[in-house]
């Protein structure tokens, strides 16, 4: 029943319009034992709690409704209302700006992370989507990605050849063929079967969401590389967020709030007993880079700041690399 039809029964039949309950369906690709599970999950608790049963969250994860290269499109038509997905899949929406984040080794950890999507960079960024439809409520990070695949590797020379599989962004296609690799976009939910079957031979991804999705079992070696970071926009569809009571927006940003607290606490350890867990398992061996090689690869990738300042913006990329700059500096301090 339309919701217009829905309040005007209620009303008809001596009901105020805020007594119908709304339902608010959140999608996303990744397990439900990952940061960005757990915290969606979280959400949905203090949600429903916050707004008195006024709000149902109904949880999709895992791709259940929707894979990568179809969840923005059923966000901004209004199938789903909220997703949290990595920032990487807005270039394809035209919005390049949060391919920054893709850049490797620009931002060298997670205060910095968090510095620049709490700040004006962050709220400019979600500024950017609102003309697509698109609000942006919360900035996620699941910690760093490293690289996986059935070779050690260590060095630039160690990629040449392999197909990688990369999420649809530019920044990342253009990472691995810097260092001689085939860049592979794919939907997440498709990475196992295609390492499974060496349609790819490696990839790119923090160890929770490695291990959750178990490509530990058909990757002989993860590589430690720290390279960038996984940054998720947890976003809703506009036109609903907007139809909302000003209470009900009210009591769903604080809920997010609250939610994003929760993300970020778990996030280090989720990867670090992930890794613990890699471990064990046995079928994937750890490489851990020397400084040497760490810097080696990022020499390697340094050229692609510059190349990519026309379609992100030198100005951006200024400004977060400033950012991080004066993180090290109050680092230093302390």
């Amino acid at each position: 029943m339309p919701r217009i039809v829905l309040v005007a029964l209620l009303a008809a039949l001596g009901f105020p319009a805020s007594a119908q309950v709304i339902t608010l369906k959140f999608s996303h690709v990744v397990a439900p034992d990952t940061p960005k599970g757990k915290a969606a999950d979280k959400f949905r608790q203090l949600a429903e709690a916050a707004t008195k049963g006024r709000v149902k969250v109904e949880v999709f994860p895992n791709s259940q409704l929707y894979k990568d290269g179809d969840e923005l499109e059923a966000l901004q038509r209004g199938a789903v209302q909220m997703l949290a997905p990595s920032v990487s899949k807005f270039g394809p929406l035209g919005v390049r700006d949060f391919e920054v984040f893709d850049l490797p080794y620009l931002l060298p950890d997670t205060e910095t992370v968090n510095r620049v999507t709490d700040g004006e960079i962050g709220r400019r960024l979600f500024s950017r989507l609102e003309p697509r439809g698109i609000t942006g409520l919360a900035y996620w990070d699941n910690g760093f990605k490293q690289f996986s695949a059935n070779r050690a590797l260590r060095t630039p020379a160690d990629f040449r050849g392999l197909k990688m599989r990369v999420q649809s962004s530019k920044v990342l296609s253009a990472m691995v063929r810097q260092l001689g690799g085939v860049p592979q976009v794919m939907a997440f939910s498709e990475v196992y079967t295609a390492l499974q079957q060496g349609v790819v031979d490696g990839t790119e991804n923090p160890v929770s969401n490695l291990y959750t999705q178990k490509h530990h079992e058909v990757q002989k070696f993860l590589t430690l590389s720290n390279h960038g970071p996984l940054v998720y926009a947890v976003i809703v569809n506009k036109r609903f967020w907007d139809g909302l009571p000003a209470d009900i927006r009210d009591a769903l940003g604080g809920a997010m709030a609250e939610a994003t607290r929760f993300e970020r606490a778990i996030a280090a350890k989720e990867n670090a007993d992930s890794l613990a867990l890699v471990r064990k398992a046995g079928t994937t061996q750890v490489v851990e880079l020397t400084d040497a090689e760490r810097g080696a690869l990022r020499a390697a990738l340094q050229p692609l700041q510059r190349e990519f300042e026309p379609s992100i913006g030198r100005e951006l990329i200024g400004s977060v690399a400033a950012v991080a700059a004066q993180v090290e500096q109050d680092r230093r301090k302390r």
